[in-house]
C-alpha cells in the first residue's frame, strides 16, 4: 500500500469520528419581539410589565432570572428565555383546542445565526411541538397539537448555534498513528 493511501486513508478516518455538536446560543443581551398566532397585540412583555399597549410585544430577558419574558393576552401562556438558550413554556390554565402559533425575532442582538431549536423535555404534554428555525435570528413555536397534563405544566427547547466539529478521542489517536507512521517512513528512508 503507498504511503499516500495510507495517508488518505487516516485523514479520512479522523474526519470521519469527528462529532457535530450543536453549540447553545446565547441570549445574553438579546432583544426578543414575539407574535402569536400572528398578531403582535397578543403579546405582553415583561419590559412593558405585561401591559396590553403598543410595542409590549418587545421585551429583553428578565434580569432577575426569576420570571417570564412574555405572557399571551389571553394568560394561556408563559415564556422564559434563558441566557444558555433555553427557552422554558408554560401552561398557565387548561388550554382549549385551537392554534397556539409564535415568533420571536432576535433582530440583530444575537451573537451568532440561530441554527437549531431543539425539545430538550417535553413530558409535560402529549404530543409533540412544532419547532422551527425561520431563519438565523428568528425561530417558531406550533402549541396547536399538544395535550398539556395540568395547570403549570412546561415543556423545554434549547435555541443552538452552528455546529461545531468537536474531535473524538479515536480521531485524536488515528491523527498519532498517522504522525507514527510518517515518521517511521522518514526514518526508512535515512
Amino acid at each position: 500500500m503507498k504511503t499516500t493511501t495510507i495517508l488518505e486513508t487516516l485523514v479520512l478516518a479522523v474526519l470521519a469520528t469527528g462529532q457535530a455538536q450543536a453549540a447553545p446560543l446565547s441570549l445574553q443581551d438579546a432583544t426578543i419581539t414575539a407574535t402569536y398566532d400572528g398578531s403582535a397585540a397578543d403579546v405582553l412583555g415583561l419590559d412593558h410589565l405585561f401591559a396590553q399597549e403598543p410595542g409590549s410585544n418587545t421585551s429583553t430577558l428578565d434580569p432577575t432570572d426569576s420570571g417570564v419574558e412574555f405572557l399571551t393576552a389571553d394568560y394561556l401562556f408563559g415564556f422564559d428565555f434563558a441566557k444558555d438558550g433555553k427557552l422554558t413554556i408554560y401552561e398557565n390554565m387548561p388550554i382549549p383546542a385551537g392554534d397556539y402559533k409564535f415568533t420571536f425575532d432576535f433582530g440583530t442582538t444575537l451573537p451568532a445565526a440561530i441554527a437549531s431549536f431543539t425539545l430538550l423535555d417535553g413530558s409535560a404534554a402529549d404530543g409533540v411541538p412544532g419547532l422551527d428555525v425561520v431563519d438565523g435570528h428568528t425561530i417558531a413555536v406550533d402549541l396547536g397539537g399538544l395535550a398539556w397534563h395540568g395547570d403549570y405544566a412546561s415543556i423545554t427547547t434549547q435555541i443552538g448555534a452552528a455546529s461545531v466539529p468537536e474531535p473524538a478521542v479515536p480521531a485524536l489517536l488515528l491523527a498519532g498513528a498517522c504522525g507514527l507512521a510518517i515518521s517511521r517512513r522518514r526514518d526508512r528512508r535515512a
